[in-house]
């Protein structure tokens, strides 16, 4: 039986780290990726992937 995730049962200083993170993940990402369109490396493009399934996970209440 799988347990639905709950944000208010987290402590209140864990959800306001995960409220500051949803409101910047899509700016950083948005950042990065215009830095990785200019600059491709290969840090750049993992990094760009990671933020991007971030702000999915984000979006989608999977954090």
């Amino acid at each position: 039986m799988k347990r639905r995730f709950n944000p208010y049962t987290l402590p209140p200083w864990l959800r306001q780290i995960r409220e500051i993170g949803i409101q910047i993940i899509i700016p950083l990402t948005i950042f990065q990726g215009i830095r990785t369109v200019f600059f491709p490396t290969s840090f750049d493009v993992l990094l760009l992937g990671l933020l991007i399934v971030l702000a999915i996970a984000f979006k989608y209440d999977w954090i």
